[in-house]
């Protein structure tokens, strides 16, 4: 212990940073050299959700006595995840704006109460230049000042908070110049109006939209968009509209009562995985989708998979599975397409298939892409049933005509 002593305060500080922030604190019991060494630590994560009353207590009293006193001139991260009602808004203000007066790069606050929503944020944060990445998550109301200016800010991710009027959240994104990196998970209940993502920097956007949220609709112009998730599961109905994304690669579609056709206008993407029970139009066109990932809830609902499969004339992998959370809802006949897709005859070359049972229109599907897929490599196939009927799929399967003589079937 002597030699680590013996260190400088910078190497020292360093070294605590390996450890939790609360394993960091306690060092402070050591000796006199080590009493204050951590009140230097610029990464700091305090708090989680299922603490005890007297635990957040505790934890209370600690901040709001020593945060005031910490030494480092620069926070490049502070976390805190409050699970009680110890916390009062005036508490956590005090924090977050001692904390921005420390030159904040990276604010994550996650706080859950029984009590109503609260606005536990101030004013300050909204104008911090060095913030970098903001995370906002649990019961906080969102109540952005008129004065919004967030230049160095790439990430906002927005998690199960209440806006206090519509207008709120516009005007964050707004004011972030070079915002990048964009997650909004709707609150359940909280009545949104029209929602509008208008950021021409952004280049990630992941969007949820709960079952029980009520929303008129939705409107994303991010025309550098190079990633896009949507999971709309809304019960309402409602409009969606989308501007071009010309630069998109990857994108994650999951909804329930949208047009797909104008919520995926998004024909340059890679990678997509699909769930929808609407139809893709006749015409419609992936001409660059090498991997496409289909939801088996959903695959062969109105012949939902010869239509992909017709509009993706590049792919090479395609998966089938079943998204989290999802269930079965049933199949329609497989419909064998009237002409063989493009895909199969000049590139696909993997398939792979998940929670196989064997069911009549899933061994149609797998015995035609076999038979069709001329330059297929590899067909795994992950099977759900008992060992005995195992067997059975596994002998069908291998006996039907591969239209790729390197073709391997495999069984998971």
């Amino acid at each position: 212990m002597d030699r680590i002593s013996g260190l400088s305060d910078e190497l020292l500080v360093k070294i605590l940073l390996f450890v939790p922030t609360k394993v960091a604190v306690s060092t402070s019991i050591l000796s006199k050299r080590w009493e204050y060494l951590w009140m230097g630590l610029p990464k700091l994560d305090y708090g989680r959700i299922d603490c005890s009353e007297s635990e957040c207590e505790r934890l209370r009293c600690f901040l709001v006595r020593n945060l005031p006193l910490h030494r480092a001139q620069v926070i490049e991260s502070f976390r805190l995840r409050v699970g009680c009602s110890c916390f009062k808004p005036e508490n956590i203000q005090m924090l977050v704006l001692t904390a921005v007066s420390h030159c904040l790069r990276e604010l994550k606050i996650v706080y859950e109460s029984d009590s109503a929503e609260l606005d536990i944020l101030p004013s300050n944060l909204f104008t911090c230049k060095s913030l970098v990445f903001l995370k906002l998550a649990g019961d906080i109301i969102l109540d952005v000042p008129r004065m919004v200016s967030l230049p160095s800010l790439k990430t906002l991710k927005l998690q199960k908070i209440v806006c206090c009027n519509g207008e709120t959240r516009q005007r964050l994104l707004s004011n972030c110049p070079i915002l990048e990196d964009l997650m909004v998970d709707l609150h359940d209940y909280d009545y949104t109006g029209k929602l509008s993502i208008v950021v021409p920097s952004l280049q990630s956007l992941s969007l949820f939209i709960p079952y029980r949220r009520e929303i008129d609709g939705f409107v994303i112009e991010t025309p550098n968009l190079k990633y896009f998730k949507l999971r709309d599961d809304s019960w309402h109905d409602h409009y969606s509209l989308i501007g071009n994304m010309p630069f998109l690669t990857e994108a994650y579609v999951d909804v329930d009562f949208p047009h797909i056709s104008s919520v995926i206008s998004i024909t340059s993407v890679k990678r997509l995985a699909i769930c929808s029970l609407d139809m893709l139009d006749e015409g419609f066109v992936f001409n660059q989708l090498e991997h496409l990932e289909v939801c088996l809830c959903t695959v062969l609902f109105s012949n939902q998979l010869v239509r992909l499969l017709n509009a993706s004339s590049k792919l090479k992998r395609l998966d089938m599975s079943l998204t989290d959370g999802h269930v079965p809802r049933g199949m329609d006949d497989w419909n064998r397409p009237s002409t063989v897709p493009e895909c199969l005859l000049s590139s696909l070359q993997s398939l792979n298939w998940l929670e196989y049972t064997g069911e009549p229109q899933e061994r149609d599907i797998v015995v035609y892409i076999l038979k069709h897929a001329l330059h297929l490599k590899t067909a795994t196939i992950t099977l759900t049933e008992s060992d005995f009927t195992k067997l059975d799929m596994i002998k069908e399967l291998a006996r039907s005509s591969r239209a790729s003589t390197t073709c391997e079937l495999m069984f998971d």
